[in-house]
């Protein structure tokens, strides 16, 4: 159903069955105007449509949907021009196809190539320090119970620690 506002004429499309056979109070969303609609009789939708004749409202413009130009994601040609590969190869250079590929040819290409930051030198420096570190501590920690356990190991044992003392002394020497 087509109702208009009684102050600026606007028409709006309510639903049938939205406006009661007792009437119902609505307010105009454009001006603001409130009256009380009564359901409209098809007999006076004739009468209006013949008496007045109805201005030509141009219809709603429908927007043309325009399909993006990038590919879908995931598609071939998606995958070509984000990662230049396809799904396939990129499955069977990382291993995860069943199916077996050739090797490819390496191409030189005319860009300098930058390769990825590795765990690096200190890094290593570090761990294996913290590894060595923790090592002479459960040695130290276990010294009494080995030497118990493994008589035979007791010179060994005493040997380590004597030269890491050694070790230890030779370093605060350096440094004074």
């Amino acid at each position: 159903m087509i109702i208009t506002c009684t102050e600026c004429k606007k028409q709006f499309v309510v639903p049938d069955a939205a406006i009661p056979a007792e009437g119902r109070t609505v307010q105009c969303s454009s001006c603001s105007n409130e009256w009380k609609q009564f359901p409209i009789e098809k007999s006076e939708i004739v009468k209006k449509t013949t008496a007045i004749p109805a201005k030509k409202t141009p219809a709603p413009v429908k927007k043309k949907t325009t399909k993006s130009k990038s590919p879908l994601p995931y598609s071939k040609e998606y995958m070509k021009q984000k990662w230049g590969t396809t799904v396939q190869s990129y499955a069977a250079d990382k291993g995860l196809s069943k199916k077996v590929s050739k090797p490819k040819k390496i191409q030189k290409q005319k860009s300098i190539q930058t390769t990825k930051p590795g765990f690096g030198f200190f890094n290593y420096i570090i761990t294996y320090s913290i590894l060595f570190t923790f090592f002479i501590g459960i040695l130290k920690f276990e010294r009494g119970r080995l030497i118990r356990k493994f008589p035979v190991l007791e010179p060994y044992i005493e040997h380590f620690f004597e030269t890491l003392n050694n070790f230890k002394i030779f370093i605060l020497d350096f440094y004074r």
